[in-house]
């Protein structure tokens, strides 16, 4: 009864919050709708990053390099080629998954602690190369006066902060929901297998590493697609969006919200992001110690985040974090497996 209550309380706010989305525009200031689809393209960033670290069980401190290949390509094809957002929108996800693609010898055949320090060595050699390919990326000082872009061709361009809010927003909840029905399919399956017992999973035949690999490269994509969003949003980018600080708070912002989660992420990553841009001017100097105190709050009071609160059943059980491949144990009794097959 206590789990029914709770779920239906959950797609309550789900719907509240998704109403006061599609609002927002109308009710806020452009200062504010600005600030929000920027933060909308952070959070589907951590949904990239929840479907490696959740999913797949490959955390990574690294999807900002994707991200800053999406939204690099999507400002150089802005302002030389095209100015339409569904062509944007593709090459930056191009881009994204490409980079992905050539760091998968890298980042798949590692475990543990040393995927994160792999995608965060990645993270910052791409931050270095932006920084210094000047004739390209404008280096530290960044690429301005990028075009308005034109959600299709023959529409007009979008030229208030309220109209790219919108368009952001759109594609956000289009690329979500593409992922979510993804998840439901064989292929979440697998990397849900796979994270919990691999060893189990190689052993009834499937291709562990050609799972991990497609996940990487459609987390790459997914990045780079909200590259192309952050463009259409601030119109402006440099190396410092895609630093380590931005990397740490993505994955702060996807363990707040429940590492296995993409819903979690989403409202993990708004949060983070909104505590960083709107208390950094209420509290100047102490938002990092906000966050460092949201940060611990959440490991000790909700050790699996925000959307996998439980009844007073489930107590007794806590979810904590999915553990990485490397500490899975081949003697876990569940039925995952064998089901695949079937």
């Amino acid at each position: 009864m206590m789990d029914e209550v709770i779920r239906r309380v959950r797609r309550s706010v789900a719907a509240l919050v998704l109403a006061g989305l599609v609002v927002a525009p109308w009710v806020v200031d452009d200062y504010t709708a600005a600030i929000l689809a920027r933060t909308l393209a952070l959070a589907l960033v951590g949904v990239s990053v929840a479907l490696l670290t959740g999913v797949a069980g490959m955390p990574t401190l690294g999807q900002t390099a994707p991200y800053a290949a999406g939204a690099y390509a999507c400002a150089v094809v802005g302002s030389q080629i095209s100015d339409v957002g569904v062509v944007q929108l593709v090459v930056a996800a191009g881009a994204g998954a490409m980079l992905a693609a050539l760091t998968v010898p890298l980042v798949v055949p590692a475990r543990g602690v040393i995927v994160l320090m792999i995608t965060l060595a990645i993270c910052e050699l791409v931050v270095t190369v932006l920084g210094r390919w000047r004739s390209v990326t404008g280096g530290t000082d960044g690429l301005a006066g990028i075009a308005a872009v034109r959600p299709f061709w023959g529409l007009p361009a979008l030229a208030s902060d309220q109209a790219r809010y919108l368009y952001t927003l759109v594609v956000v909840a289009t690329l979500v929901g593409a992922v979510l029905l993804l998840l439901r399919t064989r292929v979440g399956l697998v990397l849900r297998a796979g994270r919990d017992d691999e060893t189990r999973l190689r052993a009834s035949g499937h291709l562990v590493p050609l799972y991990l690999s497609g996940a990487h490269i459609l987390a790459g994509a997914i990045a780079g697609a909200a590259g192309s969003l952050l463009v259409v949003a601030q119109q402006y980018i440099s190396p410092a969006d895609f630093g380590f600080d931005t990397s740490a708070l993505l994955l702060l912002g996807v363990v707040i919200g429940g590492t296995a989660s993409v819903g979690g992420a989403l409202v993990g990553a708004a949060l983070v992001i909104a505590v960083r841009d709107w208390l950094f001017g209420v509290l100047p100097g102490h938002a990092p110690l906000v966050l460092g105190v949201l940060f611990v709050a959440t490991v000790y009071l909700l050790p699996s985040g925000v959307k996998r609160v439980r009844g007073p059943r489930d107590r007794s059980h806590p979810q904590t974090v999915p553990p990485s491949r490397a500490d899975a144990t081949p003697a876990r009794d569940h039925a995952t497996v064998p089901e695949l097959r079937a």
